[in-house]
């Protein structure tokens, strides 16, 4: 049988997603805690890998076992044996052929940034920081410019094992919410680092290093070291997960892009 599980976590405490020798990544905490209502070893795979540091609102992934078990069991008694700061938010039985990673069809990032000159203590690991003041009509017109099919070359990690650098970004939007600076992706994947690096390239442009155009000049010139350092981790989500209709997910629990961050955006 083969189960798909909605997930919440807060990465600070964490080696990113990945599973990792050191034991201390997401997916070695579920992984524990799902062998200990399976009796068995149990391996997931995931919608989306995140960095260290970096937090899910939505983040979805499915494993096969042999075990009969209530759906109950899956959220309720694997977050018994789970820390705090992850939680199985939902269960549901998928039929065999569905993958959390492939059978995706976008993935969506949220960044929170407190620009002000001190940094914060209430949040601190849960928001971005900077303290330069930014121009938001600056970065909302060079976050215009990532829109489209694009080589993202300029955006993407070294160490990136992606096929192709080729993604369709369709939504790239800066807004300012309170004292808050908030950053909204979605494509239909993700390069490594990528989400970190455009926000570190539109933090640039706000605070007036460069014109917003210089996001074409990125964009064209395909050079990781022409762009700006990778932003911090600490205020991006994985904020929600699509997948076409008609496979039995809890469609409430895909994306929280609304409601998540009342209490930061």
């Amino acid at each position: 049988m083969r189960f798909a599980l909605g997930l919440e976590y807060d990465g600070s405490a964490f080696c990113g997603w990945q599973s990792q020798a050191n034991g201390q990544a997401v997916q070695d905490a579920l992984e524990r805690a799902l062998a200990v209502i399976a009796d068995a070893n149990i391996r997931v795979q995931c919608a989306g890998r995140t960095d260290a540091g970096v937090h899910a609102a939505v983040q979805v992934v499915h494993f096969d076992t042999d075990a009969k078990r209530p759906l109950t069991a899956w959220v309720r008694g694997v977050n018994a044996h789970l820390p705090d700061s992850v939680a199985v938010r939902w269960s549901c039985e998928v039929s065999p052929d569905f993958h959390a990673r492939f059978s995706a069809t976008a993935r969506h990032y949220r960044y929170v940034l407190l620009d002000r000159d001190v940094r914060p203590a209430i949040g601190a690991g849960r928001i971005g920081w900077t303290h330069w003041s930014l121009d938001l009509d600056a970065m909302c017109d060079a976050a215009t410019r990532l829109l489209g099919r694009h080589d993202f070359s300029c955006f993407r990690a070294a160490e990136c094992q992606a096929a192709t650098p080729v993604r369709d970004l369709f939504r790239a939007a800066v807004s300012r919410r309170g004292q808050f600076v908030v950053f909204e992706f979605s494509a239909n994947a993700f390069l490594h680092h990528m989400v970190r690096n455009m926000v570190g390239a539109l933090v640039q442009i706000g605070r007036g290093g460069n014109d917003p155009s210089w996001i074409t000049e990125l964009l064209e010139a395909r050079d990781r070291a022409r762009a700006a350092p990778t932003f911090s981790p600490d205020g991006l989500y994985l904020a929600g997960v699509d997948y076409p209709p008609g496979l039995g997910l809890p469609s409430e629990g895909l994306i929280r892009a609304e409601e998540f961050g009342g209490e930061w955006a």
